[in-house]
């Protein structure tokens, strides 16, 4: 705790930083007049005029000190009394409203201490501990804008009246509104004010070089990274950060090998782990068989990290390598038995191994596990393709429905047509399958499309799809004995024959029988 005490001051506490406090006043015995009173933004917006400042007289310095100790030892309504009636006596004088203003505030009457601390800060528009007040409030009403302003101003005022550890807390409180703003650049610049203050800090350097990487300046960070990673070797989050620069500068390989000269330094196998699975992020963009050895190495490391098992697992599941990928999300699972999003996944890899009441059972327990929308989109996915599969029209259909409405994608809506399709509902079949075709018009979608159009009677519509088609991939058997019985549909059996021949000549044995 840090405490500095005024001849005119109130006492008062200021706690660590990152949670703005009240700081106390520390006014000179004497203040003197204002020659240009500043008046600091209020939640009410009103100004105040120009006053000379009235010393305290001794009589009222002793209930000043009354007052004080009255506030110290929580006893509000005694201190809010005693501060009111200095106020009547000598309203010019800052200390009082300053004090009021404190007792308001741990009443948490923000609208008073607004008022008291406006007066204070026009009666001593020199001193930082107004605006910083004000700022608080600012804060605790959710009007950031207006804190950070403040703070601002209050960091400018402070420089020659306030002790490090006060100034420190004030910038604390400025680079909690800069970061919550974004304002990567600034912060920046209030963390090196912080850093000087105090230069062994390692939050505070690690800090700035994260802000700094942030606004952009990640190779201007690189020194501070390194002088932090060389007091504190096994500090994982600067390891981190080092390999996040590297990659932003275009230097993915440099990334990698700065996170395995972190990894014999790390202080145990669970940061050992973070670290390798890093490197498995990086890799995985130019190498998955590199970034699987990599975020295995991370689940030998720490066996306990369910991360470090689903990401093998999803490695391997974007290598086609499923039974790999099932083995890793089962072990996943079973450590993180709660987690929706690798319960899901378990469900999507057992789904491209046609284990389908399996895929079906561990989607419908993601959906128990309140999921967020992209997990929930997903095992409603796979739970509608596992009831098609089972022939579970109707269930498939407002499953992936569900899906559909959380998270278009082509596969959902080309599966909605399936369904459709095989409940003889072919025009919502044509409907879904139109979509998915929008989406992403693969030769499968549009052949079920053609399909669809000629189960609803539309021919023509069924013709152009499919002309496109045999125009894309001239060897594609089932699309030209699709466009054969388009045409026959329509009457022009020249051009029918024409298809289905040509059909039968690349092995379709159904075109054939269409031409007896």
């Amino acid at each position: 705790m840090i405490e500095t005490v005024g001849a005119a001051g109130i006492q008062n506490t200021l706690q660590s930083a990152g949670t703005p406090t009240l700081p106390k006043v520390n006014l000179p015995a004497t203040p003197g007049a204002p020659a240009d009173p500043a008046t600091p933004a209020s939640s009410a917006g009103t100004s105040v005029p120009a006053v000379t400042v009235t010393p305290l007289t001794p009589e009222q310095q002793a209930q000043l000190e009354a007052a004080q100790a009255a506030f110290q030892a929580r006893n509000y309504p005694q201190a809010r009394a005693a501060f009111e009636s200095l106020i009547t006596q000598n309203y010019t004088n800052p200390a009082p409203h300053f004090g009021l203003g404190l007792v308001l505030f741990a009443q948490n009457d923000d609208k008073g201490a607004t008022f008291e601390f406006t007066q204070f800060a026009a009666l001593a528009p020199t001193r930082f501990e107004g605006p910083y007040n004000l700022g608080v409030i600012a804060t605790r009403a959710g009007n950031h804008e207006q804190a950070l302003t403040l703070y601002g101003q209050a960091a400018g005022l402070m420089k020659d009246q306030a002790s490090p550890a006060a100034q420190q807390q004030v910038l604390e409180a400025l680079a909690t509104e800069q970061t919550r703003k974004a304002d990567f650049a600034a912060l920046s610049g209030t963390l090196a004010t912080i850093s000087a203050l105090d230069p062994q800090n390692l939050d505070v350097q690690y800090r700035l070089a994260q802000a700094r990487t942030l606004s952009g300046q990640g190779a201007a960070a690189l020194p501070g990274v390194y002088a932090l990673l060389a007091q504190a070797p096994a500090r994982l989050d600067a390891a981190l950060l080092l390999a996040d620069i590297y990659v932003a500068q275009g230097l993915p390989e440099r990334a990698t090998r700065e996170l395995d000269a972190a990894v014999p330094r790390a202080a145990n196998g669970s940061d050992r782990a973070t670290l390798l699975l890093r490197k498995a992020d990086i890799l995985a963009l130019t190498d998955t068989r590199a970034a699987v050895f990599a975020a295995q190495d991370a689940t030998r490391e720490d066996g306990r990290n369910a991360a470090a098992f689903a990401r093998v697992g999803e490695l391997r599941a974007l290598r086609s390598d499923r039974p790999g990928a099932l083995s890793f999300y089962q072990n996943a699972v079973k450590l993180a038995p709660d987690n929706a999003a690798y319960r899901a996944a378990l469900a999507g890899v057992r789904l491209t191994l046609n284990q389908n009441a399996e895929a079906a059972r561990d989607a419908a327990l993601a959906l128990t596990l309140r999921p967020d929308e992209a997990t929930l989109a997903r095992a409603l996915f796979v739970q509608g393709v596992a009831a098609y599969r089972q022939g579970q029209y109707p269930q498939a259909i407002k499953a992936l429905t569900s899906s559909q409405t959380r998270a278009p994608s082509a596969d959902t809506t080309l599966w909605l047509g399936l369904s459709a399709y095989a409940q003889k509902d072919y025009p919502a079949a044509a409907t879904a399958l139109s979509e998915s075709v929008k989406l992403n018009p693969t030769p499968t979608a549009r052949l079920n499309l053609a399909s669809a159009l000629l189960a609803s009677a539309r021919y023509a519509e069924a013709e152009a799809v499919l002309r496109g088609l045999v125009s894309d991939d001239p060897k594609n058997a089932e699309a030209w004995f699709q466009l054969g019985l388009s045409q026959r549909a329509q009457t022009r059996e020249t051009d029918a024959r024409a298809s289905l021949k040509t059909a039968a000549a690349l092995g379709s044995t159904r075109a054939a029988g269409a031409l007896k």
